[in-house]
């Protein structure tokens, strides 16, 4: 990894540090593998803690807001001053709040480790997403989905194997992903090193400067930042019924067990993160505008047919609704970046952060509505959700490419 700082500084914002850039992603596979144990057990700690929905929702909301809330001024400082071993602090505190959740006992204990994953979280997600962005080579939608990929590889793991792990033999198994952790801690340590490196050499040639960067007026960019956050709570708001719910959705329609229950809220979680590596090259390639048009409004159709779908066609429903609306998210990140040049930090953190809020917002607010109705009627409010997608018509043109010649 160290190697690459030496190269010759003209070359940097040029070529892609592929070594870098899969690091990264295997810290956010390990990281968000972890954070998924805390919805993935959710079926498992109902059942043995005699929990309800409404303290389902408000688990996932403690998690999501504590995850939130850092991340833009996590963001903001190190984008005046970078620390480039805060992804090992960050991975180590994540492993705290593993520890809490195996040997949590009560509601406010379970409240106290998730807390403790979020904080670990808040400090991971800007930092890390910056240095996609500076390993891209300038393709920076390849890079973001890469680095996304391994987060929702994370994700989809995270629930097979505690179905495998855990789901047969109890909570205290949980340990078991502190192995994640420490794996976790000695790659990004390695990764800090080469950043370290990186930060000395751009100290010592001034002229290196960020390449393919746009300016617009402010109140244009403002706008568009709002559309994309709105966008955001669209897309994650959707996507958490699903994580957090899915599960009960077929226990409760279907009859399945917990366990199989899990190995299905994998094949939704696969298929999120193959949706996430397509929609990040397919941004480079065609324009991200075009792949967000896509991908929020484009998977409406599936989301109102789901509630109503046999179980075959549930799950099939579950993976393009997957594969579709996980397009986006590179698209977004990147898009705003580059509506803001120099601040990819404070962006970072804030797309991430309002993705975890939105996240934790709406899983208790629908866990709520869940005991005041029922499962199924989550599923068929959410369902609209996706028509918050028409937004996109709001966002400038801002890529330097040609329009695509789409058929008449």
């Amino acid at each position: 990894m160290e190697s690459t700082v030496t190269e010759d500084p003209k070359q940097l914002v040029q070529k892609t540090v592929f070594t870098i850039l899969f690091a990264i992603s295997i810290g956010h596979f390990l990281n968000d593998m972890m954070q998924s144990v805390i919805t993935s057990v959710y079926p498992l700690l109902k059942k043995h803690l005699n929990l309800n929905y409404t303290q389902i929702g408000f688990i996932t909301f403690t998690f999501n807001v504590t995850a939130s809330l850092l991340q833009p001024f996590v963001g903001f400082f190190t984008d005046r001053r970078p620390r480039p071993y805060s992804l090992v602090a960050g991975m180590g505190i994540s492993l705290l709040g593993i520890v809490m959740l195996a040997r949590a006992s009560n509601f406010f204990e379970i409240l106290g480790a998730v807390a403790m994953m979020g904080i670990g979280s808040s400090i991971f997600h800007p930092e890390s997403s910056r240095l996609a962005h500076l390993s891209s080579g300038g393709k920076k939608g390849m890079a973001q989905s890469v680095f996304q990929l391994g987060g929702n590889a994370g994700s989809a793991i995270g629930p097979l194997l505690v179905a495998i792990i855990v789901a047969p033999y109890g909570q205290h198994y949980i340990i078991w992903f502190t192995l994640a952790a420490v794996i976790g801690i000695v790659i990004l340590s390695k990764v800090g090193q080469w950043y370290k490196g990186h930060l000395t050499m751009r100290a010592n040639n001034p002229a290196i400067k960020e390449v393919g960067t746009i300016s617009l007026p402010r109140k244009k960019i403002i706008a568009s930042l709002i559309v994309l956050l709105m966008l955001i709570f669209s897309k994650f708001f959707y996507l958490v019924s699903m994580t957090s719910y899915f599960t009960f959705f077929l226990i409760h329609k279907f009859h399945v067990s917990i366990q199989q229950s899990q190995y299905y809220l994998f094949v939704f979680l696969a298929s999120v993160a193959a949706g996430t590596l397509i929609g990040g090259f397919a941004g480079d390639r065609f324009g991200r505008k075009y792949v967000i048009w896509f991908s929020i409004l484009g998977v409406a159709p599936f989301t109102l047919l789901l509630p109503y779908a046999d179980f075959f066609w549930t799950i099939a429903l579950s993976v393009i609704i997957g594969i579709i609306i996980s397009s986006a998210f590179s698209a977004i990140v990147v898009y705003a970046q580059e509506l803001v040049p120099g601040k990819v930090g404070m962006i970072s953190g804030l797309f991430f952060g309002l993705a975890f809020g939105m996240g934790g917002l709406g899983s208790a607010l629908l866990g709520t509505l869940a005991d005041h109705t029922s499962i199924t009627y989550v599923f068929e409010i959410c369902a609209f959700l996706p028509f918050i997608g028409i937004l996109t018509g709001f966002l400038p043109n801002i890529e330097k490419r040609p329009p695509l010649n789409l058929p008449r």
